[in-house]
């Protein structure tokens, strides 16, 4: 058995996000379970996971700290309410039939757990480690996400910390604004009237980009940042050149021009 889960709940400072990997104890889990325990880092001493102080949870549970302590207050909040989070949602998973009782002495679990410097509320802490953690474990061993829920998914939604979203042209029709004169304060003008929607294309016109070259397309971005912006420089040849000069630019396409 190699199973995997992840699960991000809760508001910053205190948010968590937990990844998990479960399996056989005489597995390849079981050998990373091992290794973790006893080959330690600075500032990321992994350590077994405690209901409370002589009472391990089971299956025995391995929490690695993805952010480095680098104090005891850090050490305090990993070895306080997110060490007890864990192995609660873990014993409560078996509990509750998530993970099957007679497989407690079989399996081990390894726990990624993201603890911010700056999060202070200890009831937070643990309360969203304790839901990360028992909905990473349910997601685990019932294989969410499948591959049908990725596909539909992917092209959806954008992880929250990046900011802006990366439009994909998946749900037809779309409008196209081509932006061609070449005028800083034209193009200022036209992007603040465009709404915001994800059935919206951006062109940076030829003469806008023979004018300002393709620090436009930047400038663009700087503006609209969840737009798909196309950038259309009729290439004819290094098109694998210009493609990249395009991506560098951030474009999310380019145009080509085709000689029958």
């Amino acid at each position: 058995m190699f199973l995997i889960g992840e699960a991000l709940i809760g508001e910053e400072p205190e948010l968590a996000h937990v990844d998990i990997i479960i399996g056989d104890k005489n597995g390849p889990v079981g050998q990373a379970f091992a290794t973790g325990f006893t080959q330690l880092s600075a500032g990321h001493t992994p350590l077994l996971s405690v209901i409370r102080p002589n009472l391990l949870t089971k299956p025995a549970t391995l929490i690695v700290p993805k952010v480095t302590v680098q104090n005891m207050d850090g050490a305090a909040r990993i070895f306080g309410p997110a060490q007890s989070a864990v192995a609660r949602a873990v014993a409560d998973a078996m509990d509750e039939g998530i993970i099957p009782k007679e497989q407690a002495e079989d399996l081990v679990i390894v726990a990624s757990v993201f603890i911010h410097p700056q999060a202070e509320d200890y009831s937070k802490i643990y309360r969203y480690n304790y839901g990360a953690t028992k909905l990473a474990v349910q997601r685990a061993m019932e294989g969410f996400p499948d591959v049908d829920t990725v596909m539909e998914e992917k092209d959806r939604t954008m992880h929250p910390i990046m900011g802006f979203n990366v439009t994909r042209l998946w749900d037809p029709p779309y409008l196209q604004v081509a932006i061609d004169i070449p005028d800083m304060d034209f193009v200022k003008n036209v992007l603040k009237q465009l709404p915001q929607s994800d059935h919206l294309i951006i062109e940076a016109g030829t003469p806008l980009i023979k004018r300002y070259g393709l620090d436009v397309v930047s400038k663009i971005r700087e503006a609209r940042p969840n737009a798909f912006i196309v950038a259309d420089l009729k290439t004819l040849d290094t098109g694998n050149l210009e493609a990249r000069m395009v991506a560098d630019a951030t474009a999310d396409a380019i145009v080509i021009s085709g000689l029958a």
